[in-house]
């Protein structure tokens, strides 16, 4: 009698059918035991990347005081306070009124300083922007931010690191980046020596 004669009659009996599930089931252990580091592998090397990322993305901004840096960790300078034009941006003004820095779309823009938001939302060639009012006199502007990202409110009370929205390219702008500006009593001041003074310099 040959192997299938035998494994046909074993099936017709309870008994052969129990040893051939046992046997069905050691053999997909077997195989799930050897494959289970191939497969694990994998997804323990992605975890531990998408940790590191969320963890250098959820990271905090420097602070000096009340006073912290609109952005956490490094960033890429744009143009600076002054007279700075773009080469193929007709709409870009050439006397810039603030301080460009960029860490990609969708990094989180945060608060420089304690105040109270007056602006959360479309502002003139900003896009959408978020304006804070430090008292006496002092007001921070922060440009280009993504549509559906702002976190904050008009009329909430925020600090240094306070999340405000998403790094973006709305209004007159050329590539997503963040507008910092400064005023003073109404008139936008460089920001550079601003931050420097709250040991904070911008690079």
């Amino acid at each position: 009698m040959g192997a299938p004669m035998i494994a046909a009659a074993a099936l017709n009996t309870r008994t052969g059918r129990k040893i051939l599930i046992g046997a069905s089931l050691a053999a997909l252990l077997a195989v799930a035991f050897l494959l289970t580091p191939l497969i694990a592998v994998p997804f323990a090397v992605a975890g531990s990347i998408v940790s590191t990322t969320s963890a250098g993305s959820g990271a905090a901004p420097a602070v000096s005081g009340e006073w912290g840096f609109p952005l956490a960790g490094d960033y890429s300078k744009g143009r600076g306070f002054g007279y700075n034009p773009v080469q193929g941006c007709s709409y870009c003004s050439t006397d810039h009124q603030g301080y460009d820095m960029a860490q990609g779309c969708g990094a989180t823009v945060y608060a420089a300083g304690p105040g109270e938001v007056i602006t959360a939302g479309s502002y003139q060639g900003y896009g959408n922007a978020v304006r804070i009012d430090h008292g006496g006199e002092i007001v921070t502007l922060y440009g280009h931010m993504q549509w559906d990202s702002l976190r904050v409110t008009v009329g909430q009370a925020v600090t240094a690191g306070t999340p405000l929205g998403a790094e973006g390219n709305t209004g007159k702008s050329f590539g997503c980046h963040l507008h910092f500006e400064v005023r003073d009593s109404g008139t936008p001041v460089a920001p550079e020596p601003f931050m420097a003074a709250r040991g904070l310099p911008l690079m």
